[in-house]
C-alpha cells in the first residue's frame, strides 16, 4: 500500500513558491511512487489552470483571514479532519503561511511526517518569525532551497540534521527545442530581458539605470521587462526621466517565458534580496548568459565568469559593464549560455528534484515512530 502525501500550498497566484510547489505535485502524480493529494489556503490564481479540469474545483480550500480569529480554529478543524480522512502519512508545506497552518493541523491529525519549507531570506516581524520557528519545531524536516537558506535556518536554531537542502528546479525540457538564438531575426536587434514581478525587492530601478549606461555605448539594444506589479507606472516614469523609454518595453505578465527567452540575447536579475531565483534557472535552461546581483543563493547557480556574471546589488555601473561586454562579444555570450544550459540539466532539473524529495519521504517514513494502532497490532501478534 502506497503512502499518502499531501501538499499544502498558499494559492495559485503566479509566484515562485506556488510554481515550484505545484510543479512538484504534478511531477509526483506522474511518478506514481506515492498517492498524492493537493490542498490550498486560497484557490484563486492563474496557476489553477495547470491542473486537469476535473481537479480544479476539487482542491480543498482552507481560507484564512487571520491566525487569531474563530475562522482560523474552524479551518484548522476542517484541515485536520481532511488529513485524518485521507490517512495522510506526509504533509509537505511550502511557505510561511502554510508552514504555520499546516504544522498545527498535522499535529492535531497525528500526521507522522511533517515537512516545512523555507524559500527566502527572513524579513518578517519578530512575532511572525517566532510563529514560524514553532512550526519548524513541530516539523520532521525543513527543506531549504539553497545552501545559503540552510545556513540561515541553522543560525536561527533549527537543528542541522533537520534542514535538508533541495534546490528549486526548472522544466529543462520546455527549452530543449529552442535551438540556436534567433534574436536578430525576431526582434531586429539585440535583446536584454529581465523576468521578475514589479516589486521593490526586484530593484528594476537599478536595471533601468544600467540600461541608460548600456545605451550610451551600445545603442541598438532593446530591453524587455516581463512581470506585473504595483511599480509599473513608476518604472515607466523612471524610463522617461532617464531618456530611455524608446529602448525599454514593459510587457506585463508573460505566459510563455520560453518563447520570450528564445528572442533574448542576455538575461538579467537585479534583485536586492532573493531566496533562490526561478528566473535565473529559466535563463540557464534557455541557454542564455546571466547577469545577476549577488542576491540570496544566486551564486550557487551562476558561477561568475563561467555561465554569467555576478554584481553587487544596486551597482548599475558594473551591471552595465557586464551587459556591454556580452553584447560586444556575442561568441562569449553563446558559450556562457551553453554552459548554463548544461548546468541546469545536470543540477536543477525537475527529475533530479523529484528523486531527491521522494527519497527524503521514503527515508523519513522508514524511521517514523509507530502509531498507537501499529503498536497495538504488534502486541497482539506477539
Amino acid at each position: 500500500m502506497r503512502s499518502v502525501v499531501m501538499h499544502l500550498i498558499d494559492s495559485f497566484r503566479q509566484g515562485g513558491s506556488e510554481s515550484q510547489a505545484l510543479s512538484l505535485y504534478l511531477e509526483m502524480k506522474s511518478s506514481g511512487r506515492f498517492d498524492v493529494e493537493l490542498s490550498c489556503l486560497d484557490r484563486s490564481g492563474p496557476l489553477l489552470m495547470k491542473l486537469p479540469p476535473d481537479e480544479r474545483e476539487r482542491v480543498p480550500e482552507f481560507k484564512l483571514n487571520s491566525f487569531h480569529d474563530a475562522n482560523m480554529a474552524l479551518q484548522l478543524y476542517r484541515f485536520a479532519r481532511k488529513l485524518r480522512d485521507l490517512k495522510v502519512d506526509v504533509l509537505h508545506t511550502h511557505d510561511f503561511y502554510t508552514n504555520i497552518f499546516g504544522a498545527a493541523g498535522a499535529a492535531l491529525a497525528g500526521v507522522p511526517i511533517r515537512i516545512a519549507s523555507r524559500r527566502e531570506e527572513p524579513k518578517r516581524a519578530r512575532i511572525k518569525r517566532f510563529a514560524e520557528r514553532l512550526a519548524y519545531k513541530m516539523s520532521t524536516a525543513v527543506i531549504a532551497n539553497c545552501d545559503l537558506i540552510r545556513e540561515g535556518l541553522i543560525g536561527e536554531g533549527v537543528p542541522a540534521r533537520k534542514v535538508i537542502p533541495v534546490y528549486n528546479s526548472v522544466a529543462v525540457g520546455l527549452f530543449d527545442q529552442m535551438g540556436e538564438q534567433h534574436t536578430t531575426q525576431a526582434a531586429g536587434g539585440r535583446v536584454v530581458t529581465l523576468v521578475a514581478n514589479l516589486r521593490p525587492v526586484k530593484d528594476h530601478a537599478t536595471f533601468l539605470r544600467a540600461v541608460r549606461r548600456v545605451i550610451e555605448g551600445s545603442g541598438d539594444a532593446t530591453f524587455v521587462l516581463a512581470g506585473e506589479g504595483e511599480l509599473e507606472s513608476s518604472l515607466r516614469d523612471l524610463a522617461c526621466r532617464l531618456g530611455i523609454e524608446r529602448h525599454v518595453r514593459l510587457i506585463g505578465r508573460c505566459d510563455d517565458v520560453p518563447s520570450l527567452l528564445q528572442r533574448s540575447d542576455i538575461c538579467v536579475l537585479s534583485s536586492i534580496s532573493e531566496g533562490f531565483s526561478n528566473a535565473v534557472l529559466e535563463y540557464m535552461a534557455a541557454g542564455k548568459p546571466v547577469v545577476s546581483t549577488k542576491a540570496g543563493g544566486t551564486a550557487e547557480a551562476v558561477i561568475d565568469g563561467y555561465n554569467g556574471f555576478l554584481v553587487d546589488p544596486g551597482d548599475d555601473v558594473e551591471m552595465a559593464e557586464r551587459i556591454v561586454m556580452l553584447l560586444d562579444h556575442p561568441g562569449l555570450a553563446v558559450e556562457m549560455g551553453e554552459r548554463g544550459r548544461r548546468l541546469a540539466a545536470e543540477k536543477f532539473s525537475r527529475r533530479r528534484q523529484l528523486e531527491t524529495i521522494e527519497q527524503l519521504y521514503e527515508r523519513l517514513l522508514a524511521h517514523r515512530p509507530a502509531t498507537t494502532v501499529e503498536r497495538g497490532a504488534r502486541l497482539s501478534e506477539g
